[in-house]
């Protein structure tokens, strides 16, 4: 059975930085690529980014280039997702996700292609 177990989330100040990580079990994982989604209160759930299986290539929304930063620790079967200057915009449940496919990145922005999601961990940002 595949589980993935985001924590790091929290509360934070405008401008500040968080970094949150999901540990997958139960898959081989190096071999998948892993994507990044939030939700927030009354809207759909909305593609963050994504990293390829190797952590060789990695795909941004526009709302969070430049500031938020996707790896991978193979050897920990873990991925993390740094966000910097972090904007109350930001605040929603994230959660990461594991596409099983070999796809071209900028084809891992719908959720419908990730197969397993973790439970999700809050981040809030206050203004």
């Amino acid at each position: 059975q595949v589980q993935l177990v985001e924590s790091g989330g929290g509360l934070v100040q405008t401008g500040g930085s968080l970094r949150l990580s999901c540990a997958a079990s139960g898959r081989t994982f190096r071999r998948y690529a892993m994507g990044w989604f939030r939700q927030a209160p009354g809207k759909e759930r909305e593609f963050v980014g994504t990293i390829s299986w190797n952590g060789g290539s990695t795909y941004y929304a526009d709302s969070v280039k430049g500031r938020f930063t996707i790896s991978r620790d193979v050897a920990k079967n873990t991925v993390y997702l740094q966000m910097n200057s972090l904007k109350p915009e930001d605040t929603a449940v994230y959660y990461c996700a594991n596409d099983p496919i070999l796809r071209p990145m900028g084809q891992r922005t719908s959720a419908a292609v990730y197969d397993y999601w973790g439970q999700g961990t809050q981040v809030t940002v206050s203004s």
